[in-house]
């Protein structure tokens, strides 16, 4: 006889669940009528629910009744600025009615620069109380997997605030938090940006200081920098994202959002894990870093709160032979904590299938984080990070537009959040 296998949680009577491992015939690779099995931490088995019930020794094993449910990865949020001082929500009211320059000529600032005083200001405490409390509901909405950016402090004190933050999120609260070094995600207020030596003065301490000292702590997994109009040149960032390499942070790039000032090529040529935002990358740039490996991160939710004049166009990098994630791109102007959210506007506003959805928000999103092989399906071997949903198909979770369909959340194989009706 076949020896049972040791499961200390089963999720049984699915409706059906989706995997994430794309099959010949379903690129969702979802089963209908279905279980998963988890021992410790990962998964041990899925399938069919008489199947894996007749694997599983049932005498040890706590039982989930997922009936009437859609068992799911739990979502990967690839690209946040979790941690920020205070909301801006006076600035993105006004902003529906009046223009940038005439909210700033009433004396309001507005922007980073507005963030970066408001998160200098902020203590630890603070940065943690305010950050957990999105946490929260993030994990209410199914993820089990975000990433956090510093990025709004623009001085070692202050950026090394942000990522002492992140690391005690980590500990605090379920969802696994990886942080990234952004301290080049604008300049520092207090230099003028259009002075030569004062932006190569702010890179050689980035570079011969910051850097370094992440690596040093261990405080991040990722170097990032803004490279666009405005913010860093390309070769600013190939300065800062080589130095990241050098000390073991892996580069990411945000670039292309307003102007190609060539940021996607200097991704596909270092190459970057992922370029964010690529409103204006080219064709060329797509195929570069489609061959490069170079995960596109596109951000449905940012281009609906700036009301983005030139939103990301998903087809033609999908066509290239990218791929793509999804992130909430949460920050003080774009306040998006749902997923489930950023799935129906990339599939209403930019064209994206409900499946390309789904596998930008799971595997596609884990890739950006060098997660793939951990992270983003439901498949023997992976990370336990599953959620419910209470609805009645998968395609549900797009047309039911602002509607949280998740009512049950486990995380390393622990059951982390219960909702409604579970």
């Amino acid at each position: 006889m076949q020896k049972k296998i040791n499961a200390d949680l089963l999720i049984d009577n699915a409706t059906q669940v989706i995997t994430c491992v794309p099959a010949s015939n379903d690129a969702l690779g979802k089963i209908d009528n279905a279980a998963v099995a988890i021992a410790g931490d990962r998964i041990v088995a899925v399938g069919p629910r008489n199947t894996i019930k007749s694997k599983v020794d049932l005498s040890t094993t706590d039982v989930v009744d997922a009936s009437g449910k859609i068992v799911a990865p739990g979502f990967v949020d690839c690209h946040t600025h979790l941690v920020f001082g205070q909301s801006r929500v006076r600035e993105y009211a006004l902003k529906m009615t009046h223009s940038v320059a005439d909210i700033e000529a009433s004396g309001l600032q507005t922007g980073i620069p507005a963030s970066i005083q408001m998160t200098r200001a902020a203590t630890e405490a603070d940065l943690f109380s305010s950050a957990m409390d999105r946490l929260n509901r993030m994990l209410q909405y199914g993820t089990t997997t975000v990433e956090s950016k510093s990025g709004y402090g623009i001085s070692w004190p202050a950026e090394r605030k942000m990522l002492r933050v992140n690391q005690r999120l980590e500990q605090a609260q379920p969802i696994e938090v990886i942080s990234t070094f952004l301290g080049a995600h604008d300049f520092p207020p207090e230099i003028d940006r259009e002075d030569h030596d004062q932006r190569a003065a702010y890179i050689r301490k980035l570079t011969g200081e910051m850097i370094p000292r992440v690596a040093e702590e261990n405080l991040a997994v990722f170097c990032d920098i803004y490279c666009d109009v405005g913010y860093y040149t390309a070769q600013e960032s190939e300065t800062v994202l080589r130095c990241g390499m050098q000390h073991g942070l892996a580069p990411r790039i945000h670039t292309d959002a307003y102007e190609n000032i060539g940021g996607s090529s200097l991704a596909a040529n270092l190459p970057a894990v992922s370029a964010d935002h690529l409103n204006y990358c080219t064709q060329e740039e797509m195929h570069a870093m489609a061959k490069a490996g170079v995960v596109g991160v596109v951000l449905p939710a940012l281009d609906f709160a700036v009301a983005h004049p030139d939103p990301f166009a998903a087809r033609p990098m999908i066509e290239a032979g990218m791929t793509l994630a999804l992130g909430t791109n949460l920050n003080p102007g774009n306040w998006t904590e749902s997923m489930q959210l950023v799935m129906q506007l990339a599939c209403r506003n930019h064209g994206m299938s409900p499946e390309e959805a789904m596998l930008a928000a799971t595997t596609g999103a884990a890739r950006a984080l060098q997660r793939e092989q951990q992270i983003g399906c439901l498949a023997p071997g992976f990370q336990a990070d599953v959620q419910l949903w209470d609805l009645p198909s998968f395609e549900d979770v797009i047309y039911r537009i602002g509607n949280n369909a998740t009512c049950l959340v486990i995380k390393n194989g622990k059951i982390v959040m219960r909702g409604k009706a579970a």
